[in-house]
């Protein structure tokens, strides 16, 4: 594997500058067992390429992905707060995310409607940003915003009112998740000001791992730091180049003959 790991490192290269670049970016991350230690898996990617890495649950984890630190566009995440450690990107809260917490809310608050008003607010303005793109729109036609904006800040107003704040820093789940609807809403709401370009979820970001969770559930963990370091810039090879149409044998076979895999310079998201 470290043989491998060093044939691809050119196209690995590569792949960290172009991802470094693009317009929009998904970010993710995963627990995994190095030996008796847990380390976080990291994944930077588009729907174009992938990079994986390992690291901690920290700012400086991410960041030894090497694309984050000059990153200028839209990130794409849950909202973990390493994550707001990048003044200079912007930010895509995943709507997936926000979507499962509202659905909590309803069911710990079952005679309260702001849960069900935000969701459906959100979920409408994702369909109006599908049709948009498909229809080839910059924009969604804005009497169909107005109309979910409203919803969606009159139902975060009515839950703020039914959950005041309690004394010191701790405060409730409901409490939390609307102060930050309120306080970010323009990065819960990005996806609606750029549609087709912004995504509403990070689902790119968890798909790119997925594989790598199940291969660790089937064969174990790894024992050493540089074998699944080595294992993780291969498999992001391979992950790159099948999203390119290539087979993981053809990508391989070509790194080990000399005619490496090269991802194009184009700057998608």
């Amino acid at each position: 594997m470290a043989e491998a790991a060093t044939l691809v490192a050119d196209s690995i290269m590569l792949i960290r500058a172009l991802l470094t670049l693009t317009h929009v970016l998904h970010v993710d991350e995963t627990t995994t067992r190095i030996g008796a230690r847990r380390r976080w898996l990291h994944v930077a990617c588009t729907t174009t390429l992938t990079l994986l890495g390992l690291g901690e649950r920290s700012r400086q984890g991410a960041n030894s992905l090497g694309v984050l630190p000059q990153f200028r566009g839209v990130l794409v995440h849950d909202s973990l707060s390493l994550y707001n450690g990048y003044p200079h990107a912007r930010h895509q809260l995943c709507g997936a995310h926000l979507v499962r917490e509202l659905s909590a809310a309803a069911e710990d608050h079952p005679g309260q409607r702001w849960p069900a008003q935000i969701r459906w607010a959100l979920a409408e303005l994702n369909k109006q940003a599908i049709k948009a793109r498909d229809s080839g729109l910059t924009e969604i036609p804005p009497e169909r915003v107005r109309i979910y904006l409203q919803a969606f800040h009159r139902g975060i107003a009515v839950g703020l009112s039914l959950h005041p704040r309690a004394p010191g820093r701790k405060q409730s789940q409901a409490r939390n998740l609307l102060e930050r609807l309120r306080d970010r809403a323009g990065d819960v709401l990005r996806f609606a000001d750029f549609p087709g370009w912004v995504p509403f979820t990070k689902n790119t970001g968890e798909r790119a791992l997925r594989p790598v969770k199940t291969q660790v559930k089937i064969s174990g963990c790894h024992q050493s730091e540089d074998g699944a370091a080595h294992w993780l810039t291969v498999r992001s090879y391979l992950d790159s180049a099948r999203k390119h149409g290539l087979s993981a044998f053809e990508a391989i076979h070509r790194a080990f003959t000399g005619n490496l895999w090269m991802p194009p310079v184009a700057l998608d998201a």
